[in-house]
Parts: C-alpha cells; sequence; structure tokens
C-alpha cells in the first residue's frame, strides 16, 4: 500500500513539532476546505471554506432527514480521556487482581518445575488462540466494524453478527482438535518436559483443562471489540477481575487442601491428580465467566446477539484478506516465544538441580507480567481509546491528525514510562522477594533478577506498541508483519546466545534483556517506515526531546533509589519487612529525585501530571 498524499501545507501545530505556544492548526484539506483541528491539547477545531467564510446562499429545498447512527462519534480529547481513565481504573484493578493471582499461585505450588508444567499448559491456549485469528481481531476487525458502524444502515450489528459467529465455529473447531493434540502441543513447547514421563504427565492433564479456554478467550475479544467499536471500553478491562477471582479461589482451595509449597514442596512427582484436577478446572471456570460476563454490557449497549451464517458477500472477504498478515505476524511472534519456552524451560530444570529455583520460564511469566504492568495501564488505555479516532482519521487521509495521535500517545505515556522502567531496574529484587515471598527466598530473588534484566526494555516495547497503531489505522497489517519478523528473529538469537554462554541460574535473566534489545531494534524500522507513510513527519524532534529529558531524569533517581534499598537491605535482610522497607525507602527515593530533576528539566509533561495529581488531592 502506497503512502497517501499528505494534505498538510507545511504548518505544524501543537503536537506536530511547532513552537509551543501555537494553539491551531490551519490547512488544506482535500475536500477545499480549510481546517482549524482540535488537537489532544484542547485547541480548538473549526472548518472554513478554502476561500474563506462562504457568502449567504440562496435558500434551498429542505434535505431529507439523515437517519441519526446508532454509535454515536467520539466526543474528543475529553471523551478520550475520560475513556482512557476508565479502561486505565479496570486494568489497575485487573492487574492488581493478576498479581494476587500470581501469588498464590507460588504459594500453592511454588516456582520451580511444577509450576513451569503449568505455565507451558496455560499458554498454549492464548498462543493458538493468538495464531488462528486474536491478533486479527485486535488490529484488523476493529477499523472494520468502525466502518460498518458508519455506513451500515444497522450501525454494523449484522457485520458483527457474522464476525461473531464465524469465530465462535472456527475457535470450537480448533478447540476439539487441540485438546486431542495436547501431548504433541506440550512436546512441541518444551522438549525437556515431554523427556520426564512424570513431568509430561502432569503437563498433559493440565493442558487438557487449559486448552478449551481458547474458546471462551475468543468469544470475550470479540464481544470486547464490538463493544470498543462503539466506544464502551470498561467492559473488556473490568471482566479479567472476575477471571482473576476465580482463579485465586481455586489455587487457595488448593492450599487449604494440600498446604502451601512451604510445607509440601509439592512437584510434578508428588502432586495428586485431584489436585491436578482442581487448579484445571479453576483456570477454565475462570475464562467461561470472563466471556459470559460480556453478555450485560453488550444488553446495555443496545447490541442483540444474532447468529448469522450469511458470511459472503458482506465485507468479510476483505477483512480476512488484511488478516493474512497479521496471521503471519503472531506466527512468527509465537515461534520466537516457543524457542524462548524451550530454552528457559531446560534452563530452568537445570538450575533447580544445581540448586537455584526461580530460574525457568514460571520466573520468566511473573516478571514478564509485572514488567508489563505500566504498559497496560498507561500505553493501551490510551491507545485503544485513541484507535477508533486514528482509524476514522486515516478513512480521512488526514496525516496530520494520525501523527499529532501518535506523538500525544508517545508523550503521554513516556511520563510514566520511562521512570518505571528504570525502577524495575533499580528496584526488581526487593520487588519480587516481597510480591513472591511465599514461594520461598530462593526463588523470589530469582524472579527479581530477571525483572532487572526486564527493565529498560519496557522504553521501546512501549513505543513500539503505539507506533504500530499507526500502521494499523491505514489497515496495513504487512508492515508490522516484517517488523515482527526481525524482532523475532533477534530475540531468539539473543535467547539462544544467552542459553548457550550463561550458566542455567542466569540464562533466563539474559533471555528476558534480549526482549528489550529486540523491541528497540524493532522501533527503529517501524519509526522510519510510519515517519515515511505520514509524509516524513512523525514530530520526532519534540518526541524524542522529551524521552531525552525523561531518561535524564531517571538516571540519577535510579541510582538514588537503588543505593537506598541495597543499604536498607543489606541492614534488614531480605524478608518481606526487609524487602518492604526497602521498597518504600528506595521507591521514595527514586521517585522525588525524578520528579526535582524533572522539573530542573522543565518537563512539560511531568508539570502537567503533578499539576493535575495535587488537584485532585485538593492541593
Amino acid at each position: 500500500m502506497g503512502a497517501p498524499n499528505d494534505p498538510t501545507d507545511g504548518t505544524r501545530g501543537p503536537m506536530g513539532g511547532g513552537q509551543a505556544e501555537e494553539t491551531m492548526v490551519l490547512r488544506a484539506a482535500p475536500d477545499d476546505t480549510m481546517q482549524l483541528r482540535l488537537a489532544p491539547d484542547d485547541t480548538m477545531v473549526l472548518r472554513l471554506p478554502a476561500g474563506g467564510v462562504p457568502a449567504p446562499a440562496a435558500p434551498a429545498a429542505p434535505a431529507a432527514p439523515v437517519p441519526e447512527s446508532p454509535v454515536k462519534p467520539s466526543g474528543g480529547p475529553r471523551s478520550l480521556l475520560k475513556s482512557s481513565a476508565v479502561m486505565a481504573a479496570g486494568t489497575i484493578v485487573s492487574r492488581i487482581t493478576g498479581f494476587l493471582r500470581t501469588l498464590v499461585m507460588a504459594a500453592a505450588i511454588g516456582v520451580g518445575t511444577l509450576n513451569d508444567s503449568y505455565q507451558v499448559a496455560n499458554v498454549l491456549p492464548t498462543m493458538i488462540y493468538v495464531l488462528v485469528g486474536g491478533g486479527a481481531l485486535n488490529a484488523v476487525f476493529v477499523p472494520q466494524l468502525v466502518r460498518a458502524m458508519k455506513k451500515d444502515d444497522d450501525g454494523g450489528e449484522a457485520y458483527a453478527n457474522r464476525l461473531l459467529t464465524l469465530v465462535m465455529v472456527a475457535l470450537g473447531g480448533v478447540t476439539v482438535v487441540c485438546v486431542l493434540a495436547a501431548p504433541l502441543l506440550v512436546h512441541m513447547m518444551s522438549p525437556d518436559i515431554a523427556s520426564d514421563p512424570q513431568r509430561m504427565a502432569v503437563t498433559v492433564a493440565f493442558a487438557r483443562y487449559c486448552l478449551p479456554t481458547l474458546f471462551f478467550m475468543g468469544a470475550h475479544v470479540v464481544l470486547g471489540q464490538i463493544l470498543n467499536a462503539r466506544e464502551r471500553f470498561g467492559a473488556m478491562m473490568w471482566t479479567p477481575v472476575l477471571n482473576n477471582l476465580v482463579i485465586i479461589a481455586s489455587f487457595g482451595g488448593f492450599v487449604w487442601a494440600f498446604g502451601s509449597f512451604t510445607e509440601s514442596s509439592v512437584s510434578p512427582a508428588t502432586v495428586t491428580p485431584e489436585g491436578v484436577r482442581l487448579l484445571g478446572l479453576g483456570t477454565l471456570l475462570g475464562l467461561t465467566v470472563q466471556a459470559l460476563a460480556m453478555l450485560p454490557y453488550l444488553r446495555d449497549a443496545g447490541f442483540r446477539l444474532r447468529p448469522r451464517f450469511d458470511f459472503r458477500g458482506h465485507g468479510l472477504g476483505k477483512a480476512i484478506g488484511l488478516a493474512k498478515w497479521t496471521l503471519l505476524f503472531v506466527l512468527v511472534n509465537q515461534l520466537g516465544m516457543i524457542v524462548v519456552t524451550q530454552l528457559a524451560t531446560e534452563a530452568g530444570s537445570l538450575a533447580e538441580d544445581a540448586g537455584h529455583t526461580g530460574s525457568g520460564i514460571t520466573a520468566y511469566n511473573y516478571a514478564l507480567l509485572l514488567w508489563q504492568m505500566p504498559q497496560a495501564i498507561i500505553t493501551v488505555s490510551v491507545m485503544t481509546a485513541a484507535l477508533p479516532r486514528i482509524s476514522r482519521s486515516a478513512q480521512e487521509n488526514d496525516t496530520a491528525a494520525i501523527r499529532d495521535d501518535i506523538s500525544y500517545g508517545l508523550r503521554t505515556s513516556a511520563v510514566a514510562i520511562v521512570p518505571c522502567a528504570f525502577a524495575f531496574l533499580a528496584l526488581g529484587v526487593p520487588m519480587a522477594t516481597l510480591l513472591y515471598a511465599g514461594s520461598g527466598a530462593e526463588g523470589a530473588r530469582g524472579i527479581g533478577f530477571v525483572l532487572m534484566a526486564f527493565g529498560l526494555g519496557l522504553i521501546p516495547y512501549s513505543v513500539q506498541y503505539v507506533v504500530l497503531r499507526g500502521f494499523y489505522a491505514y489497515e496495513d497489517t504487512r508492515t508490522p508483519f516484517y517488523n515482527t519478523v526481525v524482532v523475532a528473529l533477534v530475540n531468539a538469537a539473543g535467547s539462544a546466545l544467552c542459553f548457550v554462554v550463561l550458566s542455567p541460574r542466569w540464562a533466563v535473566a539474559g533471555m528476558a534483556a534480549s526482549y528489550g534489545l529486540a523491541y528497540a531494534v524493532g522501533v527503529g524500522i517501524a519509526w522510519r517506515r510510519l515517519r515515511k507513510r505520514l509524509g516524513g513527519d512523525l514530530d520526532g524532534r519534540r518526541v524524542a526531546g522529551t524521552y531525552a529529558r525523561l531518561v535524564a531524569a531517571a538516571v540519577p533517581a535510579a541510582a538514588a533509589g537503588g543505593g537506598v534499598a541495597y543499604a536498607v537491605t543489606t541492614t534488614l535482610g531480605s524478608g518481606a519487612a526487609g524487602s518492604l522497607a526497602s521498597l518504600l525507602a528506595g521507591g521514595l527515593v527514586l521517585l522525588g529525585v525524578f520528579l526535582t530533576v524533572a522539573h530542573l528539566l522543565r518537563l512539560p509533561e511531568v508539570s502537567a501530571l503533578t499539576t493535575m495529581v495535587r488537584g485532585r488531592l485538593g492541593r
């Protein structure tokens, strides 16, 4: 797909890299009007004909009334911020309960080989779901749903029902096949597990309970995207809380019945079939409840579920054609994930044999979950709310509007992402030893080292997420595919190198560092391609300046906070109390130094954030 013509006349506005005092953007649009656009910082929007204010025209015959669309358009930046706030609140609660879930898991079955077996089984449905269409649903079908709501007389309801029917039928068939093929899938994910009959039997049993969740996962995502396209964003962020609560209850029941891991030291050789059944059924029930909880939100939005099998001639073919590149995108991504899983499970097994728990795929996944939290709360919330608006701008060939929203998303999310990345680097160990104290000191410390290694990779990981939304707005899924090929190859090569060069105890930490490195390489490629797509201007100078000053503020803050945390840990130890004191002291010092330096560097984004917080506190 070729790059569209840039309708701008060269004038750059407040989000486009011009001077800070500029508040309006005036440019010629393709329909020969002049646009005075509303930028994300609450400037005004006005549309006038290119020749100026029109002279009064002769009265025209009244036009036929236009039926009102059942879907209201976005209300602008304040509406975007409100939607982002709703999603951020839901995501925060979901992530908090998600962490409680991992804490209870670690307390029930530890962070060693038994949990590695559960992690391998539990990741299978996610991988298969994403592979058979999940990526396409997230990236391709939202613009299609927006278009259907705009053009179809029924507000896109029939199109959405056809999509839902198609996905449910396809996932139903895939689920049956996968449950039958569970041993083959486990062998593919981890030859190391497959070589041990006891671990293999337990992992296959877990997998047969976990694999049916991909059907309900697909239902949840399709229903959520239907609501997102109607700008009802809350449901998709809040319903995962129910899933977390169900799983917490099932693992809590395991602790009640069999004792905590520190008491039972349960392993693949000692876990009972009843224990496996309890954990497996709890996992399946959690995703089922999460999907069914979407139905009241759909009724509230006025959407009626009706199975539709008339797929031909209604635009699904175009969407499927676009989705082929997303399918290749996720295929490459999942192949990279398989490589990491194989290497990490083997490294974890070798490390545990040497007396070091918390050095396998469980440590990798638990650290990854904690590391991704700022991204999920800030970046995803902002860009999910912005994607329908960016899609409309792409349909109108408004490249400047897309550039402004991408720039706004990058700079707004960076205020939280950059200091959080350095906080993980400086405070990763006390975070993990506090949160996962129930799994044993050695295992929790291992998770902390992996979290530190992930640390700085959060910055390119977040930037990549925002930049790729620009391609998806143009329904360009080919470019993200090529970008992901590079990321996956760098990640797989880096992980393999770490497995060979580093000792088993540190191999997974090295894999975590290579994950961030891979996204740094990917960002460089994606940035250049999107800048070319938008006519050579991606507000790069302003974005780079913001990130550079944030990093300049975060470096001394991380050094000071990490030093204080280390001193406290040395004095009080790395138990739960010592870890809490270390984290509080180091975190307060890090935050104080960061805000002080950011104020001296005159970062407007940080100043706006602190002003908003003080306003909410009534100060």
